[in-house]
Order: structure tokens, then C-alpha cells, then sequence
């Protein structure tokens, strides 16, 4: 089997772990926010239904859903918008570069999940399974 074919192959595969790893990663920040998992300082004194705990919420219930793949397009839409917001209110007010603003990681959630409000959840995602019922 030549690379391209397995390449082809393991695309929709490859999404899924895209899908997966970026969720487990985003919903970092909401189980910080809320479970204190990890415990951060900055996250101690959260201000009830302020900016970052709604946020929190989003990156909590939102990153859930994409890493088992359910509602991956709407969801990866609405999280893509969440990480524009974040990055229009948080960093570019700091400078117009990411790496000078410390947006360099909105900028990136926001197209990644731009990308799966698009691709979908891939081959290991509920959606996946759902579809195929």
C-alpha cells in the first residue's frame, strides 16, 4: 500500500485525535476554573458569572462535547467564536502580534475548532456513530 493510500486512510482518524487532543487540552481550562484540576492561583477567586467563569463554563461543558465527538460542528463553531472573543478582549489590546500578547493559543483554538466546525468530529467521534445509525 503506497503512503498517499495510507495517508487517505487514516484522515478521518487523524481528525478524530486532532479533535480529541485539543478538547482534552481546552477543557483544561475549564476544569481549572470550576474542579480547581489543576489548582491555579489566578482561578481561586473566580468571580461568579463574570467573563472567565462564563468562559469557563464554555471551555468545561464545550470541551466535553468535542472530546466524545457529540454536536462536534455547532460546538467547534461556538468555541472557535468563544477563543475570537478571548483574544479581541484579553491579548490584542496588548499589541497586534500574538506572541507579544500571549494569544498565540486563542488564535490557534480558534482556527482548529474553526477547521472542525467544518471537518466534523472524524471516524471516532458519537456523531460518527450516530450517522452511521
Amino acid at each position: 500500500m503506497a503512503l498517499k493510500d495510507v495517508c487517505t486512510a487514516w484522515t478521518p482518524r487523524m481528525l478524530s485525535v486532532l479533535r480529541i487532543m485539543s478538547a482534552l487540552l481546552f477543557m483544561q481550562h475549564g476544569t481549572a476554573k470550576f474542579l480547581s484540576i489543576p489548582p491555579m492561583e489566578q482561578f481561586a477567586k473566580l468571580q461568579p458569572y463574570g467573563l472567565s467563569w462564563t468562559a469557563g463554563l464554555f471551555e468545561l461543558i464545550g470541551g466535553a462535547l468535542l472530546v466524545i465527538g457529540l454536536f462536534t460542528r455547532p460546538v467547534a463553531f461556538v468555541l472557535s467564536g468563544l477563543m475570537a472573543f478571548a483574544y479581541f478582549i484579553a491579548h490584542a489590546p496588548r499589541g497586534f502580534y500574538p506572541i507579544v500578547n500571549g494569544g498565540e493559543l486563542a488564535v490557534l483554538y480558534c482556527f482548529v475548532f474553526l477547521y472542525l466546525a467544518f471537518a466534523g468530529g472524524g471516524a471516532w467521534s458519537v456523531d460518527a456513530a450516530r450517522n452511521k445509525q
